[in-house]
């Protein structure tokens, strides 16, 4: 099981897509505001998500206005952690608990205010974040999870070219 449905529209929000919404506003938009099924595509695979909230695709563009007091991407970045929760919090309930929490990409390994924004308030579920090992991550495999939690808090580096060079090998071999 993965956070997306069909297509990557669903699930959560990304960088230009909405993520999960309620099919009316689909057709109120059609309705009310005129839109074509392409704009819709459009505007929901494009320009929704972290842009079309805060204003850029980029998360650090985000922090940067936030550092500003950017009151929209304010907004963005609690919007983008409180769905991550979300899915944590669904995940939890069909898994029957949790045993690790990864965070990954660029993202995941460089954002320590948006890890501690998502770990914040699971303690119910185990979930408990070190604050001090989450601000200080170096670039390695790193256990940044409270020894008092139940669940592990990893980050780990993105190697997509080892892994595509990886699979291409088994391939060949």
């Amino acid at each position: 099981d993965t956070s997306m449905g069909f297509g990557p529209l669903s699930g959560l929000m990304m960088g230009t897509r909405s993520g999960d919404i309620d099919p009316s506003v689909i057709f109120h938009l059609m309705e009310h505001e005129g839109y074509t099924l392409e704009q819709l595509s459009k505007l929901l695979n494009k320009q929704s998500g972290l842009l079309g909230v805060g204003g850029s695709s980029d998360m650090r563009d985000i922090r940067k206005l936030v550092a500003q007091g950017d009151e929209k991407a304010i907004l963005a970045i609690k919007l983008y952690a409180y769905r991550i929760k979300k899915f944590i919090g669904c995940y939890a309930a069909v898994l029957n608990g949790i045993d690790a929490i990864i965070f990954t990409a660029g993202v995941g390994e460089n954002d320590v205010d948006l890890r501690k924004a998502i770990c914040k308030e699971l303690d119910f579920l185990g979930i408990l974040l070190n604050e001090e090992q989450n601000a200080s991550y170096s670039g390695v495999i790193s256990d940044i999870s409270n020894s008092d939690g139940k669940v592990r808090i990893l980050v780990i580096p993105t190697n997509e070219e080892f892994e595509i060079a990886s699979q291409c090998y088994s391939l060949i071999e």
